[in-house]
């Protein structure tokens, strides 16, 4: 196992990788929509920050040598499931094709107040 660490996402706010890498996959940790730079949480709608967490996956992603296009399973937390329609929209712009396996779950809160949360996990071949 190889973790994954970039300055181009999150620096990790607990006891967790970025990412791991283990045999054929990458093991993408959940991305709010923090700023990379300042650690702040970036916009307070869920679709800025669905779009900040999916540029840091993004980021995770290509330190881990692979892309959206290798993507192979998801999962979308919300705080608020009103907010799904607005994510999905921005969510399916990484995927224009050949969509990834996705679960979205409703959850009471997410770290640093965040609306939304995404986990991916991605073949690297």
């Amino acid at each position: 196992m190889q973790p994954i660490l970039t300055g181009g996402a999150p620096a990790p706010i607990g006891p967790y990788s970025q990412a791991i890498r283990a045999g054929e996959y990458l093991f993408c940790s959940g991305q709010v929509a923090l700023d990379p730079a300042t650690g702040e949480l970036v916009g307070t709608d869920a679709p800025t920050q669905a779009r900040q967490a999916m540029k840091n996956v993004a980021a995770v992603l290509k330190a881990g040598g692979t892309s959206f296009a290798n993507v192979v399973k998801t999962t979308i937390f919300l705080v608020d499931m009103s907010d799904f329609a607005e994510v999905n929209t921005i969510y399916g712009e990484a995927f224009p094709q050949n969509p990834p396996a996705r679960s979205t779950i409703a959850v009471a809160g997410l770290p640093k107040g965040a609306r939304v949360e995404i986990e991916v996990i991605a073949h690297l071949g």
